[in-house]
């Protein structure tokens, strides 16, 4: 874990931070004797070692190496806060065991349920390294497969003991994994030509999504007279739930000083570039795929007749349904109609856990696809001044602005808590003040809260007084929303933050 450092007093705050929650959040009232009343009073019972529990269970750090095998990453720190029940983010982290292959590291934001969200997470960094591997190395996994000797291991996992290490339906996630390296062999790429990073990138997320919907409608077409089993066909394993389900994914992928950033949807990773005056500044790495980007809007329209540009986006949504414009899964936004038709015919076992709008058709519904699985990709050389990335789903970045969000970073990493500005009362002496200001200044030189960064982030979203310190009674009554009431206030939230450099002190 990095160490802590001592804030030197060069930095300068030029932004004014966005608060962390709506106002009325201070004032929330039920009605007396309601079941909300009587969670809200259960929960609202926290107390400052519940709270650190509740922002610490799932906050995970990681130390890599010092040598080539790290690429340049020093560490990371990574959290995930649930808001849905369950949750509907996911979030992964691995090193690529092939010579050259780099660090991993991706946030997964469910919808439609987690189905989707946990199958990639799963599933996608593997098509990555596979798209990225010479033809002589997936030759020689090949053999081993048809020698039925064990092949080795492609990743090394980095992950928290309670996220989930193996998915369900292994045998048909591998099967579809090595048919995808059977066509890399039997192309016409030449065997000493790696694929070149960014073109990996975008195969590996087309292939996967395309995996996922050939394995939906196989499942399907094999079940469609069976009798449906609750604990199977319907699981959130069932590969016709995951294509039913959808989510967004942003990666960063680090290889010999080489920053690569794959995204699809609206998570997003920011750079924190430390200035030679040692202030702060943020770097956006991704676009956010949806209505208000409008390149993504002329995107969209310019893949359909002029005849629908009325329909395609609706109330800032994709055929006014979907917030995103790109993602992995949703097949009702991909499949043929008469796709879908057999679908709502033949599988109202697996409709009638779904939710309700994935039961029927969408509206205006003439010239699929609309919905693309095709990341966009940024390429970055790491300099000296880079010293951090950070990757959320947009959880977080819908309560905190990124220069918010890399300040916070950047002074955490030097060991500085913000405090609220001093502003002197009526008859406050010298003496008051010089009290208030040591005081302050024993805060700043004290241990932090938070050794992890991604915790400290969440901490700020949650709590933000305005000023950039938290206040207690404001993170409290975030933390403590009763489940139903959650979601209004906050999505899931999963953090990971990359350190790349130390800081100049």
């Amino acid at each position: 874990m990095l160490g802590r450092r001592t804030f030197r007093r060069c930095c300068r705050l030029g932004f004014q931070q966005w608060s962390s929650a709506p106002a009325e959040i201070l004032t929330l009232h039920f009605p007396a004797g309601s079941r909300k009343t009587r969670a809200h009073q259960e929960v609202s019972q926290l107390n400052s070692a519940q709270i650190q529990q509740i922002l610490k269970a799932n906050e995970y750090s990681h130390i890599l190496p010092r040598g080539p095998a790290s690429h340049g990453v020093l560490g990371f720190h990574s959290n995930m806060l649930p808001s849905n029940h369950p949750g509907e983010d996911y979030r992964s982290s691995a090193t690529c065991l092939s010579d050259g292959g780099g660090v991993l590291f991706g946030v997964f934001d469910g919808h439609g349920g987690p189905a989707c969200a946990h199958a990639v997470s799963q599933r996608l960094f593997y098509y990555i390294t596979v798209a990225m591997l010479p033809l002589k190395t997936l030759a020689e996994l090949e053999r081993a497969v048809e020698e039925e000797r064990a092949v080795p291991p492609l990743l090394e996992w980095l992950k928290h003991r309670r996220d989930h290490r193996c998915p369900d339906g292994g045998a048909t996630s591998f099967h579809s994994l090595r048919t995808y390296w059977q066509e890399r062999l039997d192309g016409d790429e030449d065997e000493d030509d790696d694929e070149d990073i960014s073109s990996a990138l975008v195969n590996a997320f087309r292939r996967l999504d395309y995996d996922l919907t050939v394995e939906a409608q196989v499942h399907m077409s094999m079940c469609s007279h069976r009798r449906p089993s609750l604990s199977g066909e319907t699981s959130q394993s069932s590969p016709l739930r995951v294509a039913l389900s959808g989510c967004t994914a942003c990666i960063a992928h680090v290889s010999k000083g080489v920053l690569h950033v794959a995204n699809l949807g609206d998570s997003r990773a920011v750079l924190g570039v430390q200035e030679a005056d040692g202030c702060w500044s943020a770097v956006s790495l991704t676009n956010d795929h949806n209505a208000q980007n409008p390149d993504e809007v002329q995107r969209i329209l310019g893949e359909h007749p002029g005849s629908e540009w009325r329909t395609v986006v609706r109330h800032e949504r994709l055929l006014g349904l979907l917030l995103p414009f790109r993602a992995f899964g949703d097949i009702r936004f991909k499949w043929s109609a008469e796709t879908l038709s057999r679908m709502y015919e033949t599988r109202a076992d697996v409709l009638s856990v779904v939710g309700e709008g994935a039961r029927t058709l969408p509206p205006h519904y003439l010239t699929p696809p609309y919905l693309s699985a095709e990341p966009e990709v940024t390429q970055h050389l790491i300099t000296p001044s880079d010293k951090f990335v950070v990757l959320a789903s947009d959880g977080l970045w819908e309560l905190m602005h990124r220069q918010t969000v890399v300040q916070l970073v950047g002074q955490h990493i030097k060991g500085l808590q913000q405090q609220k500005p001093i502003t002197p009362t009526v008859g406050m002496t010298l003496a008051d003040l010089q009290r208030l200001l040591l005081e302050r200044k024993g805060r700043v030189q004290s241990v932090l809260e938070d050794q992890n960064a991604a915790t400290h982030l969440l901490r700020h979203a949650l709590g933000d007084d305005g000023y950039g310190a938290v206040a207690p009674n404001r993170l409290t009554k975030m933390l403590s929303l009763p489940v139903e009431l959650a979601r209004r206030y906050r999505d899931d939230i999963t953090i990971t933050v990359i350190h790349l450099n130390e800081p100049d002190l």
